[in-house]
């Protein structure tokens, strides 16, 4: 089945008073590469969330956005009151507290380190969360996946398309090939005759024969034909292929090869008809290459 790697999908909940929001977005690489963005507190649960993701998804920039709004008591921090006192203490011994000169406030000292404790059942937020942030996920995997699959659709269409033309293109190349021989040697007999009658001698056919057999061994696409036919056809076969599974990095290697035997192609053919063909055919290669980097 083919899936673009263009896709976005997104879910939020709330559990046990807690609103959790989950983003995903994913966008073309010829490999798997995950960019997690969560909350200071929970960066701690990236690597299983990766790693879910990573089973969902196989090629592509993947971006996910965590976020968490807990308006509950079990969010506030607490305060460690012997680093507090241990401030004040140290604040009122300033001179210029000491005198009056500049009031002491309570904000500032609450931001000092050792002051504001994460919450006792630090664990059990986690475990919390982890276990919202799992559900959303599979909701938002199912939307993202679902807009992959529609986009795959019209790359469907335009791959079908392309493949099309290079198949029409093709036969009319395996059709125009024998006649190539066929012209050579009425030109080649044709200009050796015409060259020979003025000078008074006569071609021997030997010689004839002998040119068109070497001309024939230059100029064979026979081979080249059979193996970008087979390639043709390995690459409708994945195409319309109904299972799920990454295809993008096999066609583009297939694409590769599809281009390589146009090319000898064209090196070994010198016909003009044939060549205009040949020029039509790696124009929609050069689609499909392209098209394929979007496949998952």
């Amino acid at each position: 089945m083919i899936r673009s790697m263009t896709g976005f999908g997104d879910a939020s909940g709330e559990f046990e008073g807690v609103h959790y929001f989950l983003e995903i977005r994913s966008l073309n690489n010829k490999y798997f590469k995950a960019s997690i963005r969560l909350p200071e507190d929970l960066q701690g649960l990236e690597p299983v969330l990766e790693s879910e993701l990573r089973r969902r998804l196989t090629r592509g920039t993947i971006t996910l956005v965590g976020k968490v709004s807990d308006e509950t008591a079990s969010a506030a921090y607490e305060i460690n009151h012997q680093a507090l006192s241990r401030y004040i203490e140290q604040v009122r011994k300033t001179p210029q507290v000491a005198d009056g000169t500049v009031a002491m406030a309570l904000g500032p000292l609450l931001e000092l380190p050792g002051v504001l404790m994460p919450p006792v059942n630090e664990e059990e937020r986690l475990d919390k969360a982890r276990s919202a942030f799992m559900k959303l996920l599979d909701e938002a995997c199912a939307h993202l996946i679902s807009m992959r699959e529609r986009e795959g659709l019209l790359l469907l269409e335009d791959l079908r398309g392309h493949h099309r033309i290079i198949q029409e293109r093709l036969v009319a190349i395996g059709g125009r090939s024998p006649a190539v021989l066929v012209e050579y040697e009425q030109r080649l007999r044709q200009k050796v005759e015409m060259l020979l009658k003025d000078a008074g001698f006569a071609a021997e056919p030997v010689d004839l024969v002998r040119e068109v057999a070497m001309f024939a061994e230059r100029s064979d696409i026979a081979e080249e034909i059979a193996r970008l036919s087979g390639h043709l056809q390995q690459f409708e076969q994945m195409i319309e292929d109904s299972a799920e599974r990454p295809l993008g990095r096999t066609l583009d290697f297939l694409s590769q090869e599809m281009l390589r035997e146009a090319n000898t192609i064209a090196s070994k053919s010198g016909d003009a008809e044939i060549s205009k063909h040949i020029v039509e055919i790696k124009g929609a290669i050069d689609r499909i290459k392209e098209q394929v980097q979007n496949v998952e």
